[in-house]
């Protein structure tokens, strides 16, 4: 009865912490099925985005310093949408005011919503990483990854040599999370998987409903391949360094300040 207890109170930390993919979700399927007056569906998903976040930062659900980092997710994967949109990797083929180069800029919330969901669940679940990789270490090898998704379109695909060096520069890493009060551990690498996974599944439920659209979807909508799990397993790497950077340097800022403070 305790695992079970404590596998709820895991299920409902995690969804509070998936608030804001849960309102993008279901905004997707509502404008889907109820086509909304006024102005096109990519521009309602934008205002309901953007209301979204105001809100979640007005009711203290995000702090100022989680709004920067997602902030900064929203223009990273803006850039990603606008070059492989370019490329023909996938489409948004309504039409709307919010588009930028092809894509309407709603998409960057996709993006952001997940480092919401990373935010949201590193301060629920008090997050602790243990025997995290050097700075050094960890900025060359997210940058390569993001730079990857960019470079294969020209030169060699290097995502499983990459792949390879997370486990190898993670392979003492583990995250420490607390759930009922108990303290519980998990390798860092698998703590990626899933999250990449879940994305994933995530993403078959967003082209379902339109967000975006395959070349395989053109005609009928179509199972996403399961080989984007690697694509997605990247992605969230870079997500998971970006915020894991960050909040160290807040932690040893903090950190420091108290000491100041004490001395």
């Amino acid at each position: 009865m305790r695992a079970l207890k404590q596998l709820v109170r895991f299920g409902w930390q995690q969804a509070l912490s998936c608030l804001f993919p849960v309102v993008i979700f279901a905004s997707l399927a509502i404008t889907q099925i109820i086509p909304l007056p006024f102005l096109s569906r990519y521009d309602w998903l934008l205002i309901i985005c953007l209301l979204m976040q105001w809100g979640m930062l007005r009711t203290g659900l995000e702090t100022r310093d989680e709004l920067k980092v997602i902030t900064l997710f929203h223009l990273i994967g803006l850039a990603l949408e606008v070059f492989k949109v370019h490329m023909g990797s996938w489409a948004y083929p309504e039409e709307g005011y919010s588009k930028v180069f092809g894509v309407p800029l709603y998409s960057g919330f996709m993006y952001a919503s997940v480092a919401s969901y990373l935010c949201q669940a590193w301060r629920r679940l008090r997050v602790e990483l243990v025997e995290w990789p050097p700075f050094w270490l960890v900025v060359p090898l997210a940058s390569a990854i993001y730079l990857n998704f960019f470079t294969h379109h020209y030169w060699v695909d290097i995502r499983w040599l990459l792949s390879g060096l997370i486990m190898i520069v993670f392979w003492r890493s583990w995250v420490l999370y607390e759930v009922g009060g108990t303290r519980y551990r998990m390798p860092i690498a698998l703590s990626f998987v899933l999250i990449g996974f879940f994305i994933w599944v995530a993403e078959n439920i967003a082209t379902f409903f339109g967000a975006w659209e395959y070349p395989n979807q053109t005609d009928a909508w179509s199972l996403v391949h399961l080989g984007k799990v690697s694509s997605w397993l990247l992605l969230v790497i870079v997500s998971f360094l970006i915020v894991a950077t960050l909040k160290r340097v807040k932690g040893r800022e903090s950190f420091e300040m108290d000491a100041g403070r004490f001395l």
